[in-house]
């Protein structure tokens, strides 16, 4: 049986192809669940590994895909059933194990979430690692006691994939939220996902030369890493709470103790790819319920395998406004 995908050749020691093309089932990789991919999504970490970075991948011929939800074909293990719905995420799924830009993909039983009621597959591709990675970050501020009455959140890189859906669940969960963004031309767009204020990313970084900045946030989404997470976390309020999950701005920290001994900072760092499995089912079901994003469709483009070089050229050019929605069944 035959399946189609968007394949990464390594043609010489830097230079690398994508092209979509037929496999065969029998190369994908060994593992109890088989699964039938209806949706996946573009992440930067996908990008990435479509490009050959040998941080994320290493080893060619490699299909990439970090999500993927679909249904199940066949299970090994009887965990599941044929024809039961499922979402993949993370793991090593689309690292090094084929993933969710191909029709079908193998991998352990242990890494399939069931799709909850509330959502459909396609809707769960909307949100994916974005919006996992998103809820798991209300989830800490939630539960360190952050309340919409202990002030403004900002959420910096707003309009990428996490950023924008961390905009429209803290608002939906009450919260007022600051954006920043070096987009200023989508402001419109994220006031329309909830943003009270949006900000030039430049703002955050304003007198961050300094040990410490005036307190404004009472929480924070960080969505970018480097000096932005830096600043934010200097400016943030006493016993205010800073999520990090981001690293395109830089995978170094110039930072000082004062923040966090003279005001009791909590920094907290955010991963979707070794979340355990009862953690992530749960934020999941939230997800299908009281933090699912309204109008979630507005947020996304869709795309078919053939039409994913181009969207994956733009996202590496920061010129990406929406989320991409990768559809296998077109």
């Amino acid at each position: 049986m035959q399946y189609r995908a968007l394949q990464v050749q390594q043609i010489d020691k830097k230079t690398f192809s994508r092209n979509v093309v037929t496999r065969s089932f029998d190369e994908l990789p060994a593992g109890e669940l088989l699964v039938k991919v209806h949706y996946s999504s573009l992440n930067y970490k996908d990008a990435l590994s479509a490009t050959g970075h040998p941080g994320v991948t290493r080893n060619f011929p490699h299909t990439p895909g970090i999500d993927a939800a679909g249904e199940v074909a066949s299970c090994d293990d009887g965990t599941f059933q044929p024809g039961d719905k499922v979402i993949v995420t993370s793991y090593d799924l689309g690292m090094e194990t084929d993933g969710g830009f191909g029709q079908m993909i193998r991998v352990p039983a242990a890494w399939a979430v069931p799709l909850p009621d509330g959502l459909d597959l396609k809707e769960s591709m909307m949100l994916g690692t974005a919006g996992l990675t998103a809820a798991l970050s209300l989830q800490e501020l939630i539960q360190n006691g952050t309340t919409p009455d202990s002030g403004p959140i900002l959420v910096t890189g707003a309009t990428g994939g996490v950023g924008s859906l961390a905009v429209v669940m803290l608002a939906k969960a009450g919260f007022q939220v600051t954006a920043a963004t070096g987009k200023l031309a989508e402001t419109d767009y994220l006031k329309v996902l909830g943003a009270s204020e949006v900000i030039e990313r430049a703002e955050v970084l304003e007198g961050s030369d300094r040990p410490m900045m005036k307190p404004r946030w009472a929480g924070v989404v960080d969505c970018v890493g480097g000096e932005t997470l830096s600043a934010a976390i200097k400016a943030t309020r006493y016993g205010g709470v800073v999520t990090c999950c981001g690293l395109v701005g830089s995978t170094d920290l110039p930072l000082n103790v004062y923040p966090f001994i003279l005001r009791g900072v909590r920094l907290i760092g955010i991963d979707s790819v070794e979340c355990p499995m009862e953690k992530r089912r749960a934020v999941w079901q939230k997800l299908a319920a009281e933090w699912k994003p309204e109008r979630l469709a507005d947020m996304v483009d869709e795309a078919g395998l053939e039409g994913l070089n181009e969207k994956i050229d733009l996202m590496l050019n920061a010129k990406l406004a929406r989320r991409i929605l990768v559809n296998l069944d077109l």
